[in-house]
């Protein structure tokens, strides 16, 4: 832990970290805020992504052995008072420990194996960066969230979606079953957001993450690859019951209050719902998400 404890919310450091809180300064700097041991734990495992950590005297303590990680990584780490960590943290109550991240998104051609694009941290001078248009990424193409060889078998994919906690979820239930990747399209929650991020419990450094590709562009790519492309949405005419999932598959998952627009639902090869067997009127998008990510992983496993 080098240098004194910083304790003035207002001196440049705390600042420029500060804020990675809003996205214009996240694509800017491109960088952004892990906050949290489990965030902090995953982000150190990718190489050269962790740029530096702030940590109070009793996190420091508590999670001792990720302050030894980062220094063996030679991170700078500052110990920060309650004050600047409150100022810091997106949190009522903050953790102790939050990272200064370099993006670790990817093209989505990368995210899909094709033909990657420019690779390297997105830490300051790096390539990578949080555009809107899905070409550009933040992660080495040699690195830990390439693309897996032999083409994805299970993807998931963001439209509209608008609350970053259930975007964070959705990335967690995608990693936890398996899935090759997670695409945010264009009109979609950023998943740097704070709330996204600590939704994700330390995902979205485990596989290939895209922002800002079309939806068109994503569903064309995705059949390219020979992926059969499903709608989950509450009005479709098949349930999970009904459909073959054993093949290689891509989930469409939408807005939370609206679900997926009529030009998205006709471009998917197939519209399915989740079935309710009990009374409850609906799923949340995040519950339906695992169910429908579960049911492909299961279904492939099995076959």
């Amino acid at each position: 832990m080098a240098g004194s404890e910083l304790t003035n919310v207002r001196s440049p450091r705390v600042k420029a970290a500060r804020r990675l809180t809003k996205r214009a300064y996240r694509e800017q700097d491109r960088r952004f805020l892990a906050e949290g041991p489990q965030a902090v734990r995953e982000a150190l495992k990718l190489d050269g992504v962790t740029l530096e950590l702030f940590a109070t005297a009793e996190a420091e303590l508590r999670h001792s052995e990720l302050i030894t990680e980062a220094t063996l990584q030679g991170i700078p780490v500052h110990r920060a008072s309650g004050e600047v960590m409150s100022e810091l943290s997106q949190t009522v109550t903050p953790q102790g420990l939050l990272a200064v991240c370099g993006l670790v998104h990817v093209p989505l051609e990368q995210a899909l194996g094709g033909p990657s694009g420019p690779g390297g941290p997105s830490g300051p001078g790096g390539p990578g960066g949080a555009d809107d248009t899905g070409d550009t990424g933040g992660v080495d193409d040699t690195g830990d969230m390439s693309g897996a060889g032999g083409g994805p078998r299970l993807v998931a994919v963001l439209a509209h979606v608008r609350d970053p906690g259930n975007a964070g979820t959705v990335m967690r239930a995608a990693d936890a079953a398996g899935a090759d990747s997670v695409i945010f399209t264009d009109a979609s929650v950023d998943p740097y957001n704070g709330k996204c991020v600590r939704a994700s419990a330390g995902s979205l450094f485990h596989l290939p993450v895209v922002i800002g590709a079309p939806v068109s562009a994503a569903v064309r790519q995705l059949k390219e690859r020979g992926l059969r492309v499903l709608a989950a949405d509450g009005a479709g005419k098949h349930t999970l019951d009904d459909v073959d999932l054993s093949g290689p598959t891509a989930w469409i998952f939408g807005n939370e209050a609206w679900g997926l627009p009529e030009e998205i639902l006709a471009e998917a090869d197939d519209v399915v719902r989740v079935p309710i067997y009990g009374q409850a009127e609906s799923l949340n998008l995040a519950t339906a998400a695992a169910v429908c990510l579960y049911s492909s992983a299961r279904a492939q496993r099995v076959s």
